[in-house]
C-alpha cells in the first residue's frame, strides 16, 4: 500500500511538473520572439550600411521629342545627339516619340519625361501645370527667329484667296493639326477663323486631324481641299516627298511664330540641369567635334543649335492663347452679358499670371 501510494505521489508530481511547463511555453515563446526582434533592430543600421547605394549616375534621364513626321523617324534623327549627350553627362539617355502631341503632353503630365523638345503650347503646359522649365530655345541656319504656319491647297485649286474660302461654308474639306500644335491649330485659327468669329472645326464639311506631313499628303493627292501646315515642316516634306510637294500651292502664311523649345523638369538635381543646359547650348558651337555635332542637328532639320532661354520665351505663345480664347469668348452664345464678363476677366486673369 506504501508502494502504492508513493507511485500514486510520484506520477502526481510528473503532473504538476509537466502542466508547469506546458504553463510556462506561451511566455517562453514570446520571450524568444522579442529577444529575435531585438536583434533584428540592433542589427538593421549594419545591414542597410552594407547594401550598395543606388548610383543616380546609372539612373536614365528620359528625352521626350515632339512628333515631326513618324515617331520612329523622329527617334533615329535624335538619336545621334542623345547619344553625345549621354556622353557628355555620363548617365544614360533614352528616348520617347509619340506620334501625337496629346501624347507627348500625357507623358510629362505623369512625370515620363525629364528633357523635352515641344512646342510653345505644349511648353506653355508644361511650365504651368506640370513642374517644367524652358533652358533653351532652337535656332535655325538662315538665321530666322522663327517659323509661319500656312495654308496649302491643290496647285490646281480653284481656291485662290481666303475669300474663297469664307464664301462657302460647309463645303471644303479641312486637315488640321491637333489642338495643341501652334501652326497647324491655334495660329490658323486665331488669325483667320476666330477673327472672323468662325470655328473651323463646324466651318468645313468636313474636317480631319493629323500630323503635318500626312496633311500635307492629303492635299497633294487631293483627299483634302485645304490643310494647315508650317515653312519648316514644309521644306521637310519638300525633301522627302518632291513629287507630292509640286501638287502643292500656299494660300495663307501667318505672322511669326517663335521657335520651339528644350524644357527641363525642375525637380533635378541644379547640378543637373546646369550641365544639361551648358550642354544643349554649346552643343555644335565650337570645338574639334563641333562640325560632327552640327551635322547631326541637321538629320533633325535645319538646326544650327539652341540658344539660352527661359520662360520669357513662352510670351508669344501665351499671347496667341490669349487672343483666341478672347476672341472665342466675344462670338460666344452666353446667358448674360455678367457671364460674359466673368469669362473674359478669368481669360484676362490667367494671362496675367503667365507673362507677369
Amino acid at each position: 500500500m506504501r508502494a502504492t501510494q508513493a507511485m500514486r505521489e510520484g506520477l502526481g508530481n510528473v503532473r504538476r511538473t509537466c502542466s508547469s511547463r506546458r504553463t510556462d511555453q506561451p511566455w517562453r515563446n514570446a520571450l524568444r520572439r522579442a529577444v529575435v526582434v531585438l536583434l533584428f533592430v540592433l542589427a538593421a543600421p549594419a545591414l542597410l550600411a552594407a547594401q550598395p547605394a543606388t548610383d543616380l549616375s546609372q539612373v536614365p534621364l528620359t528625352f521626350g521629342i515632339l512628333p515631326i513626321g513618324g515617331a520612329s523617324e523622329s527617334l533615329d534623327a535624335w538619336r545621334p545627339t542623345l547619344d553625345d549627350m549621354s556622353r557628355s553627362l555620363q548617365r544614360p539617355v533614352r528616348s520617347i516619340s509619340v506620334s501625337t502631341y496629346e501624347g507627348l503632353a500625357e507623358a510629362i503630365a505623369e512625370e515620363r519625361v525629364d528633357i523635352a523638345f515641344v512646342s510653345g503650347r505644349l511648353a506653355l503646359q508644361a511650365v504651368g501645370e506640370h513642374r517644367m522649365q524652358v533652358v533653351a530655345q532652337l535656332t535655325r541656319g538662315d538665321g530666322s527667329r522663327g517659323y509661319y504656319s500656312v495654308l496649302l491647297v491643290p496647285k490646281n485649286s480653284p481656291i485662290h484667296t481666303i475669300a474663297d474660302i469664307y464664301s462657302k461654308p460647309n463645303h471644303w474639306r479641312y486637315a488640321r493639326g491637333e489642338s495643341l500644335s501652334m501652326s497647324g491649330y491655334l495660329v490658323p485659327e486665331t488669325q483667320l477663323f476666330a477673327s472672323h468669329k468662325l470655328d473651323s472645326d463646324t466651318f468645313f464639311a468636313t474636317v480631319v486631324v493629323g500630323n503635318h506631313q500626312n496633311n500635307a499628303l492629303a492635299v497633294a493627292n487631293n483627299e483634302v481641299d485645304v490643310a494647315s501646315n508650317n515653312t519648316a515642316d514644309l521644306e521637310r516634306f519638300a525633301q522627302h516627298f518632291p513629287e507630292q510637294y509640286a501638287r502643292l500651292r500656299v494660300l495663307w502664311k501667318s505672322s511669326l511664330i517663335p521657335h520651339a523649345v528644350i524644357i527641363v523638369r525642375d525637380d533635378l538635381s541644379p547640378q543637373l540641369r546646369a550641365a544639361i543646359t551648358d550642354f544643349i547650348t554649346h552643343y555644335a558651337k565650337s570645338g574639334r567635334n563641333a562640325a560632327a555635332e552640327l551635322a547631326n542637328l541637321k538629320l533633325i532639320h535645319d538646326i544650327s543649335g539652341f540658344a539660352p532661354a527661359s520662360n520669357a520665351a513662352l510670351v508669344p505663345f501665351a499671347d496667341i492663347d490669349y487672343t483666341l480664347d478672347r476672341r472665342r469668348a466675344l462670338s460666344a452664345q452666353w446667358v448674360s452679358d455678367a457671364a460674359m464678363q466673368a469669362r473674359l476677366q478669368k481669360i484676362e486673369s490667367s494671362h496675367r499670371a503667365l507673362v507677369e
